[in-house]
């Protein structure tokens, strides 16, 4: 379909079933003002073709609170805020992207960590270098993006945009046969080789598959199971609260996480936690004490019990079982402040507006729902399961503390990547 031919295609309701079904009924006018905005954006900078129009959810970590860097188990899902991108090859080997709010990026696949790390350029550039690896075509396109998922959201703008660039490539020039754990896997390569973050898979495999996911990061290739279940239908949201605590100088937080599950393993003579249970961390406290200190024996405790929640979660799920799923999400949260010990940094007991922002939870959800700390921790957000007839209320009061926009209300949708055309 040609660029011109998408927007008289929305004007004409074409693409409102598929709006419907990934943004949902009462999202649908306004995704396509979003839509046509970014085809017009396109059409304007690289003229008239033949386009593909695409879209990649962010991501909510249900579950599973900084245990896949020692192989362990994790629940996650899509959600309803995306990138959004409207793309056409090109024959001149050259790929061309520009985001909404950035400057155009322009690389050449093959030209191997040519960008600067930190950028996007890096990422496109590493995503192009995956599928070359990977026995994958590779050609020059252009691209505008525009994207709902914030930086800083806990919802992980920066894998969307990788699955994107990937998700681009595979439907452009491998015919769609890339699949979605594929592009979740080179994505990872490219954040790791060129943009220089050492992350893990979850991230990118939760934006990619689409609904709840099951990951277990155990062997050497990552069990991923899709866990079917409608949040919304069950008459529930998912809710983000965005406390506004800086992430500054919180790097020496998060690296200690994985370093004192490791280093509690090293003790055991293995590289990480998995495989180890909790009898085994007792049998040696008096020597984790005394060489790492009490709170890496904490989070020690901590992974080996929440791979087991992960477990009991899915198939809680899978079981329609939502009591039991919220109690799991409580207990999940509990173990996180108490023993991974995520929700404040220690060089800041002032602010804390993770803390802050439960209690409220707590107090406003009572027995109904659930609420637990939101990805890495230590500042950023926190997520909560509110029953419908509750979140005009829960956001209201939400935003009267941490300000205007701060509670995003989210669905979790059935696909990852989606194609609109």
């Amino acid at each position: 379909m040609l660029g011109s031919e998408f927007l008289k295609y929305l004007e004409n309701g074409g693409a409102d079933g598929r709006f419907a079904a990934l943004y949902g009924k009462d999202a649908v006018a306004a995704q396509k003002s979003r839509y046509a905005e970014a085809c017009a954006q396109f059409l304007s900078r690289y003229g008239d073709g033949e386009v593909r129009v695409l879209s990649v959810s962010g991501r909510s970590e249900i579950s599973g609170n900084h245990t896949d860097h020692n192989k362990g188990k994790v629940l996650a899902a899509s959600v309803d805020v995306d990138v959004i991108a409207v793309a056409k090859p090109s024959d001149n080997g050259v790929i061309r992207v520009k985001s909404r709010g950035f400057d155009e990026d322009v690389c050449k696949p093959g030209a191997a960590k040519k960008s600067a790390r930190y950028t996007s350029a890096a990422i496109i550039e590493g995503v192009a270098d995956g599928f070359v690896k990977n026995g994958f075509k590779v050609g020059g396109f252009d691209a505008y993006t525009t994207s709902t998922v914030l930086k800083g959201s806990g919802l992980s703008s920066s894998a969307a945009f990788e699955d994107m660039i990937g998700f681009i490539l595979s439907e452009l020039y491998n015919g769609g046969s890339v699949d979605d754990v594929t592009i979740a896997k080179i994505s990872q390569y490219a954040e790791n080789e060129f943009f220089g973050k050492p992350c893990g898979l979850m991230d990118q495999i939760a934006c990619a598959v689409g609904g709840f996911v099951y990951i277990d990061f155990g062997g050497d290739q990552p069990e991923v199971v899709p866990t079917p279940f409608d949040l919304t239908a069950a008459g529930y949201d998912l809710c983000v609260v965005n406390t506004g605590g800086s992430h500054a100088d919180l790097n020496e937080d998060y690296a200690s996480v994985p370093g004192e599950m490791k280093a509690v393993a090293a003790l055991f003579g293995r590289p990480v936690l998995r495989g180890l249970t909790e009898e085994d961390i007792y049998g040696r406290l008096p020597e984790i004490r005394e060489k790492l200190g009490d709170r890496a024996a904490l989070r020690a405790i901590h992974f080996i019990r929440e791979n087991e929640r992960v477990e009991r979660q899915r198939k809680a799920l899978a079981d329609g079982d939502l009591n039991t799923f919220f109690e799991l999400v409580r207990a999940s949260g509990d173990s996180s402040f108490k023993y991974l010990q995520n929700v404040y940094t220690v060089k800041d007991t002032v602010e804390q507006g993770l803390s802050l922002a439960l209690c409220v939870t707590d107090a406003f959800l009572g027995r109904r729902g659930a609420y637990r700390v939101h990805g890495g921790g230590f500042a950023g957000t926190i997520q909560a399961f509110v029953p419908s007839d509750m979140t005009p209320d829960y956001r209201e009061k939400i935003e009267k503390i941490f300000g205007k926009g701060s509670c995003s209300v989210l669905r979790v949708r059935s696909e990852g990547t989606a194609v609109i055309v």
